[in-house]
């Protein structure tokens, strides 16, 4: 009887045990969908969040922000600077290293900025933009410091004037445009300077590092160029500007922009591509490619602009070079060639042109009569190291001598 009651207890006991384990396992199961739901309803919340804060955020880098700073320079920044004594020569009050004024002070080009941490009292608007930008040029004439000197400082500068117009995203403004075009000017005249006032040793990384912020400068100029485009219509200066473009393919290691110009033409305006400006680049761009130096040398001399001859100049020697060595080719050697007439020929001096041929590894001689004659068929040719002499190109002398445009 007991022995019966302790069996009855026992299956009692585990009955219940296996009840009690199936209401678990029930309730579990219906906890696991119900955890699933919520965890897809938060995670698609945090993506809609997520989503909305991109979009929030595109919509204030499409926008831009507008800028309140007054001075060519933040107070902020120009107190920082003067700690670290962080001033360049231009920038220093009475010379000293840890003083500016906000008459000096312009504010330098940030490679990184957060749009977190940027804030509208640290950007300059456009009417200070405009303000900075003529006081850095004025610089262009100064004769206190080498011209490297000056360059450095103008070159940091309007980066970082571009970098303030184009966070506050102003596009649709006639100011802008002829603020991107003084920029393209300097970037143009510095890129003729800096071969006469550099050594050798800076020579290619300052030319490597202007000549790049120019093609950056001048896509940002075309750009706003199509922008503010109207129907039939072009810029005044459009057409000079839009030819550098073509003049900078003379140099055949690369292109500009990594488009090539049959390309680029087809988009061009057709009062453009019939411009008396882009005709010039093009027949001479042509001549150049062809080897034709003498149609190359009279067409430059005649209808080269200063900001077109800045490009060209480079590529001069090159092309006397050729004709030279075509010459010295070509002649009878029983016949010297006068070297009054390779002057008239080459449009250079004739004092420069002897210089020229030794440069090139050919003799100059006399003749009977005492004129000086290059001697052809001489087998020493080759080609003028760059940047060792400068030479100057009969008609455009003023072009040599010019500062600013």
């Amino acid at each position: 009887m007991e022995r019966r009651q302790n069996l009855s207890s026992s299956s009692s006991s585990t009955t219940r045990f296996r009840s009690n384990r199936n209401r678990t396992s029930r309730s579990s199961n219906n906890f696991r969908p119900g955890n699933a739901s919520n965890n897809s309803n938060n995670s698609y919340h945090v993506r809609n969040r997520r989503t909305s804060n991109q979009q929030l955020e595109a919509e204030k880098a499409e926008k831009g922000i507008v800028g309140t700073c007054p001075f060519m320079c933040s107070e902020d920044e120009r107190l920082q600077r003067q700690r670290l004594r962080d001033l360049a020569v231009f920038e220093r009050l009475n010379g000293n290293p840890r003083e500016s004024s906000p008459a000096l002070a312009v504010k330098k080009f940030c490679r990184t900025i957060s749009a977190q941490s940027l804030r509208a009292s640290d950007v300059r608007p456009l009417p200070v933009l405009e303000e900075t930008l003529n006081y850095l040029l004025d610089l262009m004439e100064s004769a206190e410091h080498p011209f490297e000197v000056v360059h450095d400082f103008i070159f940091d500068r309007t980066r970082s004037i571009r970098q303030d117009l184009s966070m506050q995203n102003i596009v649709n403004d006639e100011v802008v445009i002829h603020m991107y075009e003084k920029m393209v000017k300097f970037h143009v005249v510095s890129h003729h300077k800096l071969r006469g006032s550099c050594s050798s040793s800076s020579n290619s990384s300052l030319h490597y590092l202007n000549l790049e912020q120019l093609t950056k400068t001048l896509t940002s100029l075309y750009n706003l160029y199509e922008a503010n485009q109207s129907s039939n219509s072009v810029y005044k200066n459009e057409a000079k500007f839009r030819s550098l473009y073509v003049l900078l393919h003379l140099d055949s290691k690369g292109q500009p922009t990594g488009e090539s110009l049959s390309l680029w033409f087809r988009n061009l305006p057709t009062p453009i591509v019939k411009s008396k400006e882009m005709c010039f680049a093009r027949r001479v761009l042509r001549y150049f490619r062809m080897g034709n130096y003498r149609r190359f040398f009279c067409t430059t001399a005649a209808e080269a602009s200063y900001l077109q001859y800045c490009i060209i100049e480079p590529y001069i020697d090159e092309v006397r070079a050729l004709a030279l060595a075509c010459i010295n080719n070509c002649g009878y050697k029983l016949h010297p060639y006068p070297l009054a007439h390779l002057s008239k020929l080459l449009m250079m001096e004739e004092s420069e042109v002897e210089l020229f041929c030794n440069a090139c590894g050919l003799e100059t001689s006399m003749d009977e009569v005492g004129n000086k004659v290059l001697r052809t068929k001489q087998a020493t040719f080759c080609h003028p190291k760059g940047g060792s002499q400068r030479y100057s190109f009969l008609g455009l002398e003023q072009f040599d001598r010019q500062i600013v445009v």
